[in-house]
């Protein structure tokens, strides 16, 4: 059922149920079914019009962490294309060098969706599940009671809970208001924008080389980015394609640049412009997404209270994952309510269980993996985002040029070149600092 504005609770005796989740992204409506299913009373509260309206992301869903919370989602949820390519494309000033791996998984593949649509699905899923969905309404503050969590304030009154789940974003300002989350600097998110360019079903198959039924991925590094943190992408949609880049905010400020500005600039490069030609432009969309990995997850709980979703920072920047990541904490919070409920004990004791259960999933495992990752793309990102990403296309230029000069010769000079452009010192800390990321990556 989805209830009227101020009108949500007229169901609920006395303004009290037992969950209230605050945003309808995969992370709230994961955990809310999972909470619903077992036959107990949660409310899904979300600020948009309605579920999916103020999410952005690339494109792509995985099967396996859906299938957990919809097992049967593949049957009738709103998919555009199978991906079935993907293409890392490292791109110069003018030229590009493009690296194409090629599958089809059928156990656990992945799909482009347009978010709006999917998340109005999941939302309509999570009604035929029990769950009350409020739309267009904000919560403003939580309501705390002896150091509890117990209830939230929106705009027209106050209701209350046993738990409450915070799912509401990177900014979340409820998990600020209780002291759980820092604030936010600048290096520690990056703003993505969005382009949806319709574009139709044949130009996309014959531009990207995919049947009707198959997608493709791009992940972009460098062009208009060389020497910022920051990746582009490109999803096929059925008869669209989307097209955006995340770029830390920080390096933005740096260089006193707009990220639709940037992405403009992607869009003309000779890579690029080719495969979005004659296109028209249906949407433009823009959000902060959190980038400072494993060592900025905040509080995740405490007495009345779990935080879960890109609300908790869970975003593992590096493969571009965090819907799977919010579905999964997001079950893992209801998981959680559910015993909560069950022995009606509601403290930050029992719901420690959360993060517990958090660390003993990918989720956290691989945050943890790539913990230091960030500090060492900050600190050499002129070498690893900008000196070596030219060196790449510069080496193919060099080795599929054909002229006079003799091919050993053509080696030892980009070798000098190489070593004389960066410096010799500055090479041994670039090495020295990749070591110390691949050894936390894969030992410690």
């Amino acid at each position: 059922m989805n209830l009227e504005k101020g009108s949500f609770m007229t169901e609920i005796s006395k303004n009290k149920t037992e969950v209230i989740v605050v945003g309808g992204g995969p992370a709230g409506i994961a955990c809310a079914v999972t909470v619903a299913r077992a036959g107990h009373e949660v409310v899904l509260i979300e600020r948009g019009s309605f579920a999916g309206s103020k999410n952005v992301f690339g494109g792509a869903i995985y099967a396996q962490p859906t299938r957990e919370i919809f097992p049967d989602f593949e049957k009738d949820a709103p998919i555009e294309r199978l991906n079935v390519e993907h293409k890392y494309a490292i791109l110069g000033e003018d030229d590009s060098t493009v690296i194409a791996y090629r599958h089809k998984d059928s156990e656990n593949p992945s799909y482009s969706v347009i978010r709006g649509k999917f998340d109005r699905w999941m939302a309509e899923q999570a009604k035929k599940e029990g769950v009350i969905l409020v739309e267009e309404t904000v919560v403003r503050e939580l309501l705390i009671e002896d150091e509890k969590v117990v209830g939230v304030k929106t705009e027209l009154e106050e209701y209350y809970a046993d738990i409450v789940v915070l799912a509401d974003g990177v900014n979340s300002l409820l998990a600020k208001q209780i002291g759980f989350r820092e604030k936010i600097e600048p290096k520690d998110v990056a703003l993505s924008v969005k382009e949806v360019i319709k574009l139709g079903r044949e130009k996309i198959n014959e531009r990207f080389n995919i049947t009707d039924d198959e997608g493709c991925i791009y992940e972009i590094f460098g062009g208009p980015m060389l020497g910022m943190l920051g990746l582009g992408f490109i999803y096929t949609n059925k008869e669209s394609v989307s097209i955006g880049l995340g770029v830390g905010l920080d390096a933005l400020c740096e260089k006193n640049l707009k990220p639709y500005e940037v992405l403009e600039e992607l869009k003309k490069h000779p890579a690029i412009a080719p495969l979005i030609k004659d296109g028209e432009l249906l949407e433009y969309s823009a959000h902060l997404i959190p980038e400072g990995g494993y060592k900025k997850i905040p509080t995740l709980f405490g007495a009345g209270v779990m935080i879960a979703g890109d609300a908790a920072m869970l975003v593992n920047n590096l493969h571009w994952e965090g819907t799977n990541l919010a579905m999964i904490s997001g079950k893992i919070a209801g998981e959680t309510a559910l015993k909560a409920l069950v022995r009606g004990d509601f403290s930050e004791k029992m719901l420690s269980r959360y993060q517990k259960e958090l660390e003993n999933s990918f989720v956290m495992k691989d945050l943890k993996t790539y913990r230091n990752l960030m500090d060492e793309a900050h600190n050499r990102s002129e070498s690893f985002m900008d000196y070596y990403l030219r060196e790449v296309n510069g080496f193919f230029r060099m080795f599929t040029t054909v002229d006079s000069i003799p091919k050993r010769e053509k080696f030892r000079k980009f070798i000098f070149d190489f070593i004389k452009k960066r410096n010799i010192i500055e090479l041994i800390k670039d090495a020295f600092s990749a070591f110390k990321l691949l050894w936390s990556i894969l030992i410690k």
